[in-house]
C-alpha cells in the first residue's frame, strides 16, 4: 500500500504593490522571507499603481495596493485591509508649474495628472474639477511640466520633495488644503484583499501583513537598503524621507482619523459627481 503524504503544500497569496520604495519598505519582511507565514506562501509582483487599479478592476491578485479612488470600483470584489496606508498628514499630492500662478488659475489650466482613478486626481477634482488634463506616468510629469507640453503637473511619489530643485513652483498642496478644510489626513493609496478568500484567511493574510510592517519599522535600516533598490536612482537620505512620509503611525493602523479621511474622500467624491455610486467603506477586522 503507497504511504499517503500528510504535509499540505503551502496556499499560495499572490500580492501585488508599487515598486516605489515606501511600498517596498512595508513588504520587506514578507518579500524577504523574514517572517514565519504558517502555511502560507507569498507571491509578490510588482507594478506600477496605474496598472494595479486597473488589475483590480479584474481581480487578478489576491491583495494589492490600489488608489484610494480606484477602490470606489472594486469595492464588491476587495476589502480594504486596516494597515498598509498611504496617508499624508497635512502634506500630499502638489501641483506644480514652471513660474508662480495662483490657485485661481486653475480653470484656464492644462494639467498632467498621473492617471484617472488615482486619488490625486479625485482629490484635484474635488478641490476644482473644472480644468484640462492629460495623463502622463507619474515620473514624466516633472519633465512635461520643464518642456511647456502642459501648464502644471500634479505631483506624487518623491517629486514631491525636489520639485523646488527643479526651479518649479507650488500652486497647491492638496494635503494642506484637506487638513484645513476638514481637519483629516489625506488618503492615497492602501492594501485590499480579495473577498473571495473568505473571513478567515482574509484576517490571517491581515495579520501577517501587518507583522511585516511592523518588522521593517523595527528593523528600519535593513528595510530601508531593501527598498533603496526600487528608489529610481533616489540618494538615500531622499528615499528616507519620503519612507518617513508615507509610512508612519497611520499604516500601521488608519485609526478612527485615516479611516474618516478615507470615507469623507470618497463620500465627497460622490457628492462631486466624480465617482458614480456611494461606497461602502469596509476594513476586514
Amino acid at each position: 500500500m503507497e504511504s499517503v503524504s500528510t504535509s499540505k503544500e503551502p496556499r499560495t497569496i499572490s500580492v501585488a504593490h508599487s515598486p516605489d520604495s515606501d511600498d517596498a519598505f512595508m513588504f520587506y519582511g514578507l518579500a524577504t522571507n523574514k517572517l514565519e507565514t504558517e502555511g502560507l506562501k507569498f507571491e509578490h509582483t510588482l507594478k506600477d499603481i496605474q496598472s494595479l487599479n486597473e488589475d483590480a478592476k479584474n481581480g487578478v491578485f489576491d491583495v494589492t495596493a490600489i488608489s484610494f479612488h480606484a477602490y470606489c470600483y472594486v469595492s464588491d470584489k476587495y476589502a480594504l485591509l486596516p494597515h498598509g496606508a498611504s496617508i499624508g498628514d497635512n502634506y500630499g499630492p502638489i501641483l506644480v508649474a514652471k513660474e508662480p500662478r495662483p490657485v485661481e488659475e486653475i480653470p484656464e489650466m492644462k494639467i498632467a495628472i498621473p492617471g484617472e482613478l488615482t486619488s490625486a486626481f479625485l482629490a484635484m477634482r474635488i478641490y476644482n474639477s473644472d480644468f484640462e488634463y492629460e495623463v502622463f506616468p507619474f515620473d514624466e510629469i516633472i519633465e512635461a511640466v520643464q518642456e511647456g507640453k502642459v501648464d502644471a503637473g500634479l505631483l506624487i511619489h518623491e517629486g514631491q520633495l525636489f520639485y523646488k530643485q527643479l526651479g518649479l513652483d507650488k500652486i497647491l498642496d492638496l494635503g494642506e488644503w484637506w487638513f484645513e478644510d476638514t481637519g483629516l489626513p489625506l488618503p492615497m493609496g492602501g492594501n485590499v484583499i480579495r473577498r473571495e478568500l473568505g473571513e478567515d484567511l482574509m484576517k490571517e493574510v491581515s495579520s501577517h501583513l501587518k507583522r511585516s510592517i511592523e518588522y521593517s519599522m523595527e528593523n528600519r535600516e535593513d528595510a530601508l537598503a531593501y527598498a533603496m533598490q526600487f528608489a529610481r536612482d533616489m540618494p538615500p537620505e531622499l528615499a528616507d524621507r519620503f519612507v518617513a512620509m508615507w509610512v508612519n503611525d497611520l499604516t500601521l493602523d488608519y485609526g478612527d482619523r485615516g479611516k474618516e479621511g478615507v470615507r469623507l474622500l470618497l463620500e465627497r467624491g460622490y457628492e462631486a459627481g466624480i465617482i458614480p455610486e456611494k461606497v461602502d467603506v469596509e476594513f476586514v477586522d
